[in-house]
């Protein structure tokens, strides 16, 4: 059963108009309301648990009253909950919406997603320098293990939620890291490629030109544009719909990371075209994930506001 606690500090004089819309919908189980008992903000504490299907109206009502701005507001998920008088509430009203995603809780795990401290570009390098070392020694485990450390989906979906919004400062601060991450990811590599260079430690097959795992990094196709537009579609429902599981496998099947690791290896190497190669293999995948990922979210919206009409219009009755 999906439902999520929340619990709200509200002043005295907004408490009544808070109880009335809470009491006013089936689906807020377990109300209760303990009166001047919080301290900073000052007020009444009122708890409750939400059907998930009814949280984003629920929300948008309390935030309508000012409550956010005058109090609190704080959810907690609920893992495991036994309750009949839930289950029938949930079955009888909300049908289909009983997981329609809570967009206030998506975005606020996207939002914290989309800071970028130094841990952000120092995981950046360390995949980049995997990658490379995946890509001098033609190991395929190795340039998943890159897309596993690469943190860029969180710049990535931090973006398309500010394109989804209108709001330039998450874009303007998402392209600005992405920028900067995979300038350094070039550096890095760039470095690391001429260090083993300088000293032979390349290995004999990657000296030859035998380079399996490079080709197919720097060999963008209608298959690799394929791919991208899959993993765009599955990383942003995997983040409304809170499925690690899924959002992992996006990492590992977009070449990011280990593109601009190619593009600092091949540099180091003096392989120009591999390297203009990696280039547009990359430019490639974050544009359509950006693209696919605004898109996305704009359909999950679209679709779960006509499931919930659609709800509406035949319980209306």
């Amino acid at each position: 059963m999906d439902m999520l606690h929340v619990r709200a500090v509200s002043p005295p004089d907004l408490t009544g108009r808070v109880m009335a819309l809470l009491s006013a919908q089936p689906c807020v189980l377990n109300l209760s309301l303990l009166p001047d008992s919080v301290r900073n903000p000052d007020g009444d504490a009122i708890v409750c648990d939400v059907l998930t299907g009814v949280a984003n109206e629920v929300l948008r009502g309390l935030r309508d009253l000012g409550l956010e701005r005058r109090g609190s507001i704080v959810l907690d998920p609920i893992d495991t909950a036994f309750s009949d008088h839930a289950a029938r509430a949930g079955a009888e009203v909300l049908g289909s919406r009983l997981r329609v995603p809570v967009w206030e809780q998506v975005e606020a795990r996207i939002r914290a997603e989309g800071r970028y401290p130094p841990s952000f570009y120092l995981f950046m390098a360390i995949a980049g320098v995997i990658g490379a070392v995946g890509i001098i020694t033609n190991s395929q485990i190795l340039i998943v293990a890159a897309m596993v450390v690469g943190p860029e989906y969180a710049a990535v979906s931090s973006v398309a939620l500010g394109i989804d919004h209108r709001s330039r400062s998450p874009v303007r601060e998402g392209l600005a890291a992405l920028l900067a991450g995979f300038l350094l990811v070039v550096a890095v590599t760039l470095l690391f490629g001429l260090f083993v260079r300088g000293f032979g430690l390349q290995s004999q097959a990657f000296e030859l030109g035998i380079r399996p795992v490079s080709n197919l990094i720097n060999t963008p196709n209608f298959f690799s544009a394929v791919v991208a537009v899959l993993a765009g579609v599955v990383g942003i429902v995997s983040l409304t719909e809170a499925r690690t599981s899924a959002l992992l496998g996006v990492f590992i099947s977009v070449t990011t990371i280990p593109a601009a690791a190619d593009i600092g290896v091949s540099c180091a190497f003096a392989s120009w075209d591999e390297a203009l190669g990696s280039l547009f293999q990359l430019l490639l995948n974050i544009v359509v994930l950006i693209l696919v990922g605004t898109g996305t979210l704009k359909v999950q919206r679209a679709m779960w506001r006509r499931v919930s009409a659609h709800r509406e219009r035949r319980s209306g009755p």
